[in-house]
This record gives structure tokens, sequence and C-alpha cells, in this order.
């Protein structure tokens, strides 16, 4: 941010969408410099943090771009947020309704092909029902369409690139040579594009790479665990804090559980996922600092305290 205007850096993968947002702006009225569309390198956003008209620094990335540039706006001593990595907990208890619960447990591993960062990545099911649900969420994954993104009929589309799709199948691979279990899929879709099958693993003990890891794609792990507070010791024994999700009957229940969850925000009986009204952000690894809602309006205004007193001085 730079005075009034909105500078913005993209990813790489998607410059033709920046230019669009850009149009978006100056269709809607908005005046030209507004928002500033910048196809720039690594380096060059370095150089531009150091700019003194750049005032504060949003970030949204992975866990080593979110270091590097906090430390490069730290150096300059300009405000900044983090929204980082996550690897959202799925927490199905044992009073959920398992067919409302599972149409989610797709939707919030899969929407956008499960490349979102807030998307559900940890299953973590109590025992009384992990089979149940294990049942019902294979079939549903089984029933996934693959094909092209416009076509309404697909619901199961490509990952962003093809470099995207070999990190997944090496993430898998390891997961699988560090004792992990395949449950479904775990393999390329045999068709043009960057097409994953939707892939269930199992038997991912803390040791294992992939209990630390994001998978940002359609990769889902399964937890089963014995109880409630089993639950929430494991959904807390990880890096990230960005979402989380739980799902019960008992709404109360649902609030006491999502209370002891360390993370940024938790949605009972629905997905982690944001809403332009809703303060979007998380702790840990996943980051600092909130977008979107009252408190992502909050995040870089000088909060300027103004006081009159009329007092004597105490002389």
């Amino acid at each position: 941010m730079a005075g009034n205007t909105l500078v913005v850096k993209h990813a790489e993968c998607v410059p033709q969408c920046a230019i669009a947002f850009e149009k978006l702006f100056e269709d809607a009225g908005a005046p030209v410099g507004l928002y500033t569309n910048l196809l720039i390198s690594h380096e060059q956003s370095n150089w531009l943090i150091n700019d003194s008209r750049i005032k504060g620094v949003a970030l949204t990335g992975s866990v080593s771009t979110g270091r590097n540039i906090a430390a490069r706006a730290g150096q300059n001593l300009k405000p900044s947020s983090m929204e980082l990595g996550g690897s959202d907990a799925f927490i199905v208890l044992e009073d959920a309704d398992l067919d409302h619960t599972v149409k989610w447990a797709v939707w919030g591993r899969m929407y956008n092909d499960g490349q979102t960062c807030c998307a559900a990545k940890r299953f973590i099911v109590v025992e009384a029902v992990a089979d149940q649900f294990m049942e019902k969420f294979q079939d549903a994954l089984a029933a996934l369409k693959a094909g092209n993104p416009d076509d309404e009929a697909t619901t199961l589309g490509p990952l962003s690139t093809e470099h995207a799709l070999q990190d997944l199948l090496k993430q898998v691979d390891t997961a699988v040579l560090n004792g992990a279990k395949v449950v479904m899929g775990g393999k390329r879709i045999d068709r043009p594009g960057a097409f994953m099958q939707p892939t269930i693993l199992s038997d991912v003990a803390p040791g294992n790479p992939a209990f630390r890891d994001e998978f940002f794609g359609p990769v889902a792990m399964i937890f089963r665990v014995k109880d409630e507070d089993a639950a929430i010791d494991l959904a807390n024994d990880s890096d990230f804090g960005l979402g989380g999700s739980v799902f019960t009957k008992d709404l109360e229940r649902g609030k006491r559980v999502a209370s002891r969850v360390d993370t940024g925000m938790m949605f009972i009986n629905n997905i982690s996922w944001s809403d332009a009204e809703l303060p979007f952000g998380g702790i840990k690894d996943s980051g600092y600092g909130r977008e979107l809602g009252h408190m992502g309006i909050q995040e870089f205004i000088n909060k300027k305290l103004v006081r009159t007193l009329d007092a004597e001085a105490p002389l």
C-alpha cells in the first residue's frame, strides 16, 4: 500500500487474472492508479517494500515466502499481515449428522480442487463413527467427475500447474515411504491436464513428514481418535493454525470444542472459508493479522489518540 493506492503483485501463474482485477476497478469507475497491478519478480518485490512510499505489506502465500516478506517489512519498520498456509482440522464427533457432515467434508476438501489454504486437510473422526464416515466419504469422492472446469458437469478440476501436481504426487509418495497407507487415489488421472485422483491417506504418524506438511490439492488425511479430548489434542498438534471446523448436533458442545482449538477461525457444522464480512487469518505458521471484515479494515489504520484535558500541571 502506497498512500491511497493499492499496489498488488499476484502469483506468476495467474497474470491474466491479475490484469482482469485491475480492469474491474477501472470499469467500476475507480480512479486510474487506485488499484495498480505489477508484473514483477520476487527480487523486485523486495526492492518495492524498501520504498518509502510503501506504507504497509499484506501477503497471501507460503510459509517460506511469509518469513522473507515479513522480515523485509520489519527491517523497514512497516506494518504487515501474513496469511500463509494451513492444515485445517475437520473434527467429526460421534453425534454428528453424517450425511450433512460428509457433504461438507467433500466440499471442504475439494473446492478449488483442494488448492485453498483454509481447505479441510486433516479429518479427525471419533472412533464410534469412523467406519461410517469413511465409507460415505470414499463413495462421495469416488463419484467426482474430472473434466473441463468450464463444464457445469465437472466436479473435479485440474491443479493450477503441472509443477503443483508433481509436488503433490511426491508428497504422497514420501508419506507412503514413511508408513502412511493410501486408502484411495494417490495417482495422476490419465487425461490431458494436471489432474489428480481424489486421495485419502490413513495411518499418518507424528514422525511422518505428511503429519506436519500442507497438502495443497485433493489429498485428505484421516485420523481416528478415541473421543472429543483426543480430537482436540490432535487438532492442536499442528504447526499451522488458520481455521478448522467441528461437526456435532450439540451446538453448545461445538462451541466448547471450538474454543479449545488453537487456530484463528473455527466453524461449527460448516467448513472454514472466507466471506467479506468475516475476519480471516490465523496463528502459528499460518501467519498473523486479519483480512476482511471490521478487523481487516483496521489492520493498517493508524489508531491515533487525540486527547483534550482541562487540568492544571502538577507543579
